[in-house]
């Protein structure tokens, strides 16, 4: 449904600063309706926890804590893909497909935390952390630790079905049965198997430079680039009824933004600030994260850094010293520059394909204002 009628001249179009506020509104509103919506639905799960037990409630609260933060950058990418294919600003099936991708979004961070064994999230304690402080809180029997692994798991699992509750309930045919749902259904497969091939590369260890650029790009690929823009742009368009053409645009912009986003987190896992990022410093080189940025450094490394960025990458217990050590290996080694440079030139294929989609005026601008956030940010 990209047949919205002749576009604009450009001389009746608003002024850019009128534009661009008018944009602003338009997703503050969608916003508040996505985060609306969620919150209506995680009321009435509570309802269906205290039928069952009281005890239970801590797993839709822990949800919905962590779903109360974010920038909303995926349900905003599906809205301006259901604009840019005609939908209407205030249709409940675009606030549902968002609240649906936040819930998925909020899963796939649950179950992150738990395999990195990471302590925080957007700056408070990750959701299996809170499980296991209720179990030392209580005082209650038996390991604290894996009764936190056990809540989270389960909280993951269960937001994960909540996701899709809201997805089915949209009820059109492209949620049922159409293109929507099929991009619904691969996003979320896509996400398992790059989550997969995530913890996979760290546990191979060394191989050829090459090699190892290779599969953390796949990786970032699968696990967050096509989840990230891709497909919640593609999937906004086609519950619209978006052609082939448009969802084609769509995609071809998406990926590349998305992948050009996940760099740019991986780079802030490594140099970002805490008290912006809501994570420690280094937490990714103590967790073992091979990224795109390991592998570059590792490629031009001396045998020295090498050896040093090997055996340490991957230790929990990693001090600050030994933490800014490797963080001025992989400055030295260029890969930060590197790094930068693939930001930079997968902008400008962003930009290239951004030119070529067929939409109105201001839907191209609220893309390019969605894309500047994401890959110009600190957090």
């Amino acid at each position: 449904m990209n047949d919205s009628g002749p576009k604009p001249h450009a001389s009746t179009n608003p002024p850019p600063d009128a534009a661009r506020a008018d944009r602003a509104e338009a997703e503050k509103r969608y916003i508040e309706l996505v985060d609306e919506a969620i919150t209506d639905f995680l009321t009435r799960q509570r309802l269906v926890m205290l039928e069952i037990s009281p005890e239970a409630m801590p797993l839709v609260d822990h949800i919905e804590t962590l779903c109360s933060g974010g920038k909303r950058m995926r349900a905003l990418l599906a809205y301006w893909g259901w604009r840019a294919a005609g939908g209407s600003a205030r249709a409940p099936e675009v606030v549902l497909a968002g609240a649906a991708i936040e819930l998925f979004q909020s899963a796939a961070l649950i179950h992150d935390d738990i395999i990195d064994h990471s302590d925080t999230r957007r700056g408070r304690p990750s959701v299996h952390r809170a499980f296991e402080a209720m179990h030392r809180d209580e005082g209650w029997s038996l390991n604290g630790e894996e009764f936190g692994v056990m809540g989270g798991i389960v909280a993951g699992d269960l937001c994960l079905s909540f996701s899709e509750a809201v997805f089915a309930s949209i009820g059109s045919q492209q949620a049922s049965t159409g293109r929507a749902r099929r991009i619904f259904d691969i996003m979320r497969t896509e996400v398992m198997a790059g989550q997969y091939l995530d913890g996979l590369s760290e546990v191979m260890g060394t191989e050829d430079p090459e090699e190892a650029i290779h599969r953390a790009s796949t990786v970032i690929r699968y696990k967050s680039a096509k989840y990230s823009c891709e497909h919640p742009l593609t999937l906004g368009a086609a519950l619209a009824g978006a052609d082939e053409a448009l969802l084609k645009g769509l995609s071809d912009f998406g990926l590349p933004l998305g992948e050009a986003f996940q760099l740019r987190d991986d780079v802030l896992g490594v140099f970002g600030e805490p008290e912006v990022t809501g994570k420690p410093a280094g937490d990714d080189l103590r967790e073992g994260k091979r990224t795109v940025l390991i592998a570059l450094a590792e490629r031009t490394a001396t045998e020295e850094q090498a050896a040093f960025l090997e055996s340490h990458l991957g230790h929990p217990d990693m001090d600050e010293k030994t933490v800014e050590a490797m963080v001025d290996i992989i400055r030295d080694t260029g890969a930060l520059a590197e790094a930068e440079s693939i930001i930079r030139t997968t902008e400008r294929q962003v930009q290239a394909a951004l030119r070529k989609i067929d939409t109105e005026p201001s839907i191209i601008g609220a893309l390019e204002d969605v894309a500047s956030r994401a890959l110009h940010r600190s957090s």
